[in-house]
């Protein structure tokens, strides 16, 4: 048995291994009669002869081999009584083998098990294998020991005392240990006092904010958390109330506000729509976390916490910018019933739209009305519109204008679709004694602005829906200023929105303080508005 043992062994031999000078490993490979030759040769040794002969005794008697592996001193034992197949002396020096992480490793066959008889050649460990560490975590990633450790000594210094603290005390908490905007402070103390004591203990802000693990995550996951309903993976619009509740009460760049509750409601409701209309891409009403981290809204929430002149924060929070929203909103609410129809709406901008384009948002292709009053427009809408309107580079806003333009609905502007809505244009430039430009012309001239792009990539494709549309901005276009030009050059971060809201801010003020007496605080009364501006 132990000589069949062995025989197999020595078949299995890797020729590399046996480092024979005067043999290539490849003569061994496609000489099999090598191996046997050589096996012959170690087994007709005396002390061969001897060793085999002793274990088939054993192996008769019943008696425990010493099989090669099984303890150290065995191996050494067995490794030692091996006769050398070179004579005394004239044995090659071993290559220097490293004992892990070596390609090289003994074939066996199948079922066949360690050799019965000591060897010189070592077998090579197998490849340690690399353990992926975890890296995602079903409720966020568990915070560090260190973190945790730094995190809780703030946490004790703020609740010295043990007694918890109110909502007012609160503030500090979210400013310095959560790191979050300070107006989030009321909406975050009541989603951790869920029994509505008033008092948050160090341990319940321990639980919600250490071991639920809010501490690792990053900024809009921290703020969609605290935002959202219990249940819902979406932010609505009401889950934002709160958070400009607490501005309009704490910023004070809002203070001349405070007598106002009926305008600090508007301002509200126009961050709001502003923020959905810019990051809500699916434009369902529901703002997801993707949606969320993909916008710039925390950006502007960062900044607002910082900035004392509310508007400097172009983005959604300026309050110049809702009063232009509003003034323009109301100067076509002629009933100031907060609703407008389509003749209301015709006459924005000085007429500068077509009958054909106006209708097309009130059949509410681009966007279903909230009014809830048929032919109706509301202030929402009325965002939506003057928004897309006044920025046309936006990418909401092109999506605004191509619905309306795309009248079979099938995602294409055709030639036919775009005649239909220059038509009206050519009348009205005709009417004003313009020279007119032909549709064939035109429709040139568009396809070179686009050139082989989509119109969500060109920088020009807002000027192809006015050249449909809007007459007054299609004339600016072909008579540009060259002065107009150069400012945007000089402001590249400015949007379009930013330009035209900074106009129209400097106009209506102008028109007020013709028209109006200072309420003497240096803002301007508009009786008619019934607010301070």
């Amino acid at each position: 048995m132990e000589v069949e043992t062995a025989r197999r062994d020595a078949a299995a031999l890797d020729p590399e291994l046996l480092q024979l000078p005067e043999l290539a490993p490849g003569a061994l490979r496609e000489n099999s009669s090598i191996p046997e030759a050589l096996y012959s040769q170690w087994l007709a040794f005396p002390e061969t002869y001897k060793m085999v002969k002793s274990l088939i005794e054993d192996a008769k008697a019943g008696a425990t081999l010493n099989v090669a592996g099984s303890s150290a001193s065995t191996n050494a034992a067995s490794s030692s009584s091996l006769p050398s197949m070179f004579p005394a002396g004239s044995a090659p020096p071993l290559s220097p083998r490293s004992t892990s992480g070596s390609p090289r490793v003994m074939r066996r066959g199948s079922g066949a098990g360690p050799s019965s008889f000591g060897s010189p050649l070592k077998l090579v460990s197998e490849p340690v294998r690399e353990v992926i560490p975890q890296f995602y975590f079903k409720n966020g990633r568990p915070p560090s020991k260190d973190l945790k450790e730094q995190c809780l000594s703030r946490i004790d210094h703020l609740f010295f005392g043990g007694e918890g603290l109110q909502i007012q005390e609160f503030r500090s908490v979210t400013k310095d240990i959560c790191k979050l905007p300070s107006f989030f402070s009321s909406v975050l103390f009541k989603k951790i006092d869920v029994a509505c004591t008033g008092t948050v203990s160090r341990d319940a802000f321990v639980d919600y904010w250490i071991n639920d693990n809010k501490i690792t995550m990053d900024m809009a996951s921290q703020i969609f958390e605290i935002l959202r309903k219990p249940g819902y993976n979406y932010l609505t619009q009401d889950d934002f109330k709160p958070v400009l509740k607490e501005l309009l009460a704490t910023h004070p760049g809002l203070e001349f506000l405070q007598g106002t509750p009926e305008f600090q409601e508007r301002y509200a409701e126009t961050v709001i729509y502003r923020i959905f209309y810019s990051i809500n891409r699916s434009a369902n009403g529901h703002l997801t976390l993707r949606e969320l981290k993909r916008g710039n809204l925390i950006a502007a929430l960062q900044q607002l916490d910082e900035e004392e002149d509310i508007n400097k924060v172009l983005r959604y929070f300026s309050y110049e910018h809702f009063y232009v929203i509003y003034c323009k909103f109301w100067e076509l609410d002629t009933d100031h019933d907060i609703l407008i129809d389509k003749e209301n709406l015709i006459r924005y901008g000085n007429h500068s739209l077509t009958y054909r384009i106006v209708d097309r948002v009130f059949s509410q292709v681009p966007r279903k009305f909230t009014s809830m009053t048929e032919g109706k427009m509301g202030y929402e809408d009325f965002v939506y519109f003057i928004l897309s309107e006044e920025d046309k580079s936006s990418e909401p806003s092109l999506e605004y204008w191509f619905k309306c333009v795309d009248l079979d609905g099938n995602g294409i502007l055709t030639s036919n679709e775009m005649q239909f809505f220059y038509e009206e244009q050519l009348h009205r430039m005709e009417c004003m004694a313009q020279e007119p430009v032909l549709f064939e012309d035109i429709l040139c001239q568009m396809i070179d602005m686009i050139g082989p792009e989509d119109l969500k990539r060109c920088k020009l494709s807002g000027n192809i829906f006015n050249i449909l549309f809007n007459l007054n901005k299609f004339m600016a276009f072909e008579t540009r200023d060259p002065f107009l030009i150069r400012q945007e050059r000089e402001n590249p971060t400015l949007t379009e929105w930013d330009r035209f809201a900074h106009r129209e801010y400097i106009r209506l003020s102008m028109e007020e303080d013709g028209e109006d007496a200072s309420n003497g605080s240096g803002d301007v009364w508009d009786e008619s508005l019934e607010a301070p501006f």
